[in-house]
C-alpha cells in the first residue's frame, strides 16, 4: 500500500502497487479533485506543493483496512474518464481502492454555509 503525502501530511492511501499509486495520485482528474475538495474550508492541494507517494506505514494501513471494513458500498463513485479511455479492457485486476486519511468537508455543509 502507498500513501499520498502533501506538505508533510498523509492525505490518502491506495491498495495498489507503486506504479498504480503514482499513476492515480498524479493523474489530472485526481489532482483536480484534491484542488477542489476542502478540509476546514481550505483546498487539500494548492496546485503547487509536491505530491509525494511513499510506502504506507502501519497506522495508515490499519486506517485503510478499517475504512474498507466499515464501507457500506454506497459512496459516490465517479469514474475517471482519462483512465477509462486509457484502459485496456482488462477485468478488475487493475482496480485499486483509495481511502482518504483526512476529514474532507461535506459539500452539502458548504452549500448551507454559503447560503
Amino acid at each position: 500500500m502507498f500513501t499520498l503525502e502533501i506538505d508533510g501530511k498523509a492525505i490518502a492511501v491506495i491498495n495498489g502497487d507503486e506504479a498504480t499509486a503514482r499513476d492515480l495520485f498524479t493523474c489530472d482528474g485526481f489532482k483536480e479533485d484534491i484542488r477542489t475538495m476542502t478540509i476546514d474550508g481550505q483546498p487539500i492541494w494548492n496546485g503547487t506543493s509536491d505530491l509525494i507517494v511513499r510506502k504506507a506505514n502501519e497506522d495508515e494501513i490499519e486506517e485503510f483496512e478499517d475504512a474498507l471494513a466499515s464501507d457500506d458500498g454506497e459512496g459516490d463513485f465517479e469514474p475517471d474518464a482519462q483512465h477509462e479511455a486509457e484502459g485496456d479492457g482488462s477485468d478488475d485486476e487493475d482496480e485499486a481502492d483509495i481511502v482518504f486519511l483526512v476529514d474532507i468537508d461535506d459539500e452539502d455543509e458548504d452549500q448551507v454555509l454559503d447560503a
